[in-house]
């Protein structure tokens, strides 16, 4: 085969049969070399019609059907190379004519371009046809498509398209399908110029400079305008006046345009790049803006100039922008790593993006159809359940730290504070605090996780009740005001918590009245320590002629000092539990009396019991004390003790068992050992006080006296005078 004829200007040769198949430039590919480029001679039967139909047809739905990944402005500016360069090969004279007569047509640089059919030129057609058949009285069809005179653009398409189909009905190509071959691949390359200049005028529209609305509004009656030439594919298939979907086409480029905006901010770093959740924060937010922005310039210039034109523009960008924030998320999220990462997210897509007012209007028109979710369940399901997990651990990490700012407080041997009239430790508002606000920040995003977080709060508040309890108690800082100020703590956790979310923290309730019980009881032994010493001193024959129960009774009003700084419920509540082991002590004193006594002394005795219970009433009702039951148990004692008329202690044995039902047969055994009455009458009484007990274990035992216990804790020994007055 002889080598190819060179020419210095002109393109390399190609063999006249071979087809000329239109290629779009591909994606990143900026111009053509001619160094690079070579063709390849083949030698073959000269191709059908239907051959350069198929072709055609192929690299025409190619084109009109592009990739929606497509860089636009890159076939906007390969077009352009296509249409120049095939003017400036015209413009060679006979130099390129005789190039043309051995390439072939449409061949430039080693590029496939329009032919010189389309710039009138072409004299050699079989066909006869005139000149200048794309190209009006003064400018191509190239020329109006780089001014953007896409309108006049697409009739002198349409007028050529019109006269190709009647010349191709006609037969006038039947003899030489290689010249139609040409002009529809003319045809088909300039209606590929045309959309690719839709594309990039679609890509400007939100640039920096923007597009003229008369531009704008031209688009879309060109896009209009190929609906109506093109309204659905010819009936016996053939490439030429086949819809070419530029609406299709103009929205693709609507998406790439809003994916390539937001990848501006999306693409300069990722979460785990950024400097935590502010990082992320400053991301979302410079992403928030640039949206509102963007859609706000649309609302305001861009669909105002489609809808001159009839053309819908708002709900196009609306879409494409959501579900370009939409991609951006999913990135993020994949990326987020992290309690307060993941918050961010979940509050930005559910409160920020999707508030009413993001746009900055409540005027703008809402889509036919909603938008899908910003987020894809099983991604929401999966941010939520890895925010959870992080979250219990960030949870109990921040009762630690509570845990840590108590005991540094214990070191350093602070007194609690006084607000309000009560001992106060910041111990309940930052449980409060703690509590509240990752409930409330979960309830921002879903009520589930509201709910969600709420139970986390709650284990791990059940868990930490007890561990303070136990470092407190084992602390060196135990004392009135610290124990006053934690069973505040604990009381107004229960109450406060539990009002604010009712129904949903009864599992706290136990902890906390464990707690609270744990430390009045601590509380009631520094007293029982300091005061059970004084009650040695009872019952005996120094303390019928000595006060010796005012300095009991002063520890006592010292400590219900301490009391008042508690709040009411659980101040009385340890009020009456002092008072009842006043009373315990004392008979459990009488009792078992270290000395006896006879006669006058005796009478000394019950005179001196009723004195003392009369003090012990008139202290404990000036501090307060609601329990009044516990005013009858000394009085009966001391009236047997005392009584002259044997007959009477029948009357005042019942009057305390009745009042007392959790007595038992060896208290009314010590108490008539005290008085010494005989056999007979001992037995008597213990019979009666038999029948007594029994009735008041049939109506309920304890309950009868509304749970009242004071002398089922009171142990009575047994003493020689108990067993006579037994036998």
């Amino acid at each position: 085969m002889p080598s190819p004829q060179t020419v210095a200007s002109g393109p390399e040769p190609r063999s006249p049969r071979e087809p000329v198949v239109p290629q779009i430039p591909a994606q990143g590919t900026r111009r053509a070399s001619s160094e690079d480029a070579s063709s390849a001679h083949r030698e073959g039967s000269r191709p059908g019609l239907g051959t350069f139909r198929r072709a055609f047809s192929k690299a025409s739905q190619r084109a009109s059907g592009c990739d929606p990944q497509e860089d636009t402005g890159l076939l906007r500016r390969s077009s352009r190379l296509l249409f120049r360069s095939l003017r400036r090969a015209l413009d060679n004279g006979p130099a390129a004519d005789q190039t043309q007569a051995t390439t072939g047509p449409g061949v430039v640089h080693g590029q496939e371009v329009p032919s010189r059919a389309m710039d009138g030129v072409s004299a050699q057609s079989s066909t006869g046809a005139g000149p200048a058949e794309l190209e009006g009285e003064d400018k191509s069809v190239a020329d109006l498509i780089t001014e953007r005179k896409l309108l006049a653009a697409f009739e002198q398409l349409r007028h050529f398209e019109t006269r190709l189909v009647a010349e191709k009905a006609s037969r006038t190509f039947e003899q030489d399908p290689t010249g139609f071959a040409r002009r529809a691949m003319d045809l088909c390359l300039h209606y590929d110029g045309l959309a690719a200049e839709i594309g990039a005028i679609v890509l400007e529209t939100l640039g920096p400079d923007g597009v003229d609305a008369a531009v704008l509004a031209e688009l879309a009656r060109v896009v209009r305008a190929e609906e109506e030439a093109h309204p659905e594919p010819p009936a016996d298939g053939d490439f030429l006046c086949t819809p070419r979907h530029w609406r299709q086409h103009w929205e693709d480029a609507v998406r790439r345009s809003a994916r390539q905006r937001v990848q501006q901010v999306s693409a300069g770093e990722a979460p785990g790049a950024a400097e935590g959740a502010s990082g992320l924060a400053q991301l979302l937010a410079e992403l928030g803006c640039l949206v509102r922005r963007d859609l706000q310039k649309v609302q305001l210039e861009v669909h105002p100039a489609y809808a001159a034109a009839g053309y819908p523009a708002w709900e196009a960008y609306l879409r494409a922008f959501h579900g370009a924030v939409a991609q951006c998320l999913q990135e993020l999220a994949h990326d987020a790593r992290g309690c307060e990462q993941l918050y961010v997210l979940l509050d930005w897509a559910s409160n920020v993006y999707s508030s009413p007012d993001f746009l900055g209007s409540q005027d703008l028109a809402l889509p036919s159809e909603p938008l899908p979710p910003l987020l894809a369940p099983d991604v929401w399901a999966r941010l939520e359940s890895d925010y959870t997990s992080f979250l219990e651990t960030k949870i109990a990490s921040c009762f630690d730290g509570i845990l840590q700012v108590e005991q540094s407080r214990w070191v350093a041997a602070e007194a609690p504070e006084v607000l309000q009239g009560h001992y106060h430790t910041p111990l309940s508002i930052d449980v409060h605090m703690l509590v509240a606000e990752h409930v409330k920040a979960a309830g921002a995003i879903s009520t589930e996780l509201e709910a969600t977080t709420l139970r986390i709060c709650t284990r791990a508040l059940c868990l930490f009740l007890p561990r303070f309890e136990k470092a407190f108690l084992e602390s060196g800082a135990v004392s009135e005001p610290n124990l006053c100020a934690n069973i505040n703590a604990c009381e107004e956790l229960r109450t406060h918590l539990l009002a604010r979310f009712p129904g949903s923290l009864e599992e706290l309730e136990k902890p906390l009245v464990a707690a609270t019980c744990a430390f009045q009881k601590r509380l009631l032994q520094g007293l029982q320590g300091d005061v059970q010493p004084l009650f040695k001193v009872l019952c005996t024959k120094a303390w019928l002629t000595q006060d010796v129960l005012q300095p009991l009774l002063d520890k006592v009003v010292a400590f219900a000092g301490h009391l008042e700084h508690v709040v009411p419920p659980r101040a009385q509540e340890t009020l009456q539990e002092v008072h009842r082991y006043i009373i315990r002590e004392y008979l459990a004193q009488a009792l078992r009396p270290r000395e006896r006594f006879r006669g006058v002394e005796r009478v000394s005795g019950s005179q001196k019991m009723g004195l003392d219970a009369q003090a012990i009433g008139n202290t404990f009702q000036g501090l307060g004390s609601e329990a009044t039951w516990l005013g009858r148990a000394i009085p009966c004692v001391a009236d047997i003790l005392g009584e002259t008329y044997k007959d009477d202690i029948r009357r005042h044995l019942e009057t305390l068992i009745r009042s007392y039902p959790d007595i038992r047969r060896d208290h009314v055994l010590a108490i008539l050992a005290l008085r010494r009455l005989g056999h007979r009458r001992n037995q008597h009484l213990l019979t009666h006080a038999q029948d007594l007990l029994r009735a008041a274990a049939k109506a309920g035992g304890p309950g009868a006296a509304g749970g009242h216990v004071l002398f089922e804790e009171i142990e009575v020994p047994t003493s020689m005078d108990v067993l006579i007055t037994c036998i």
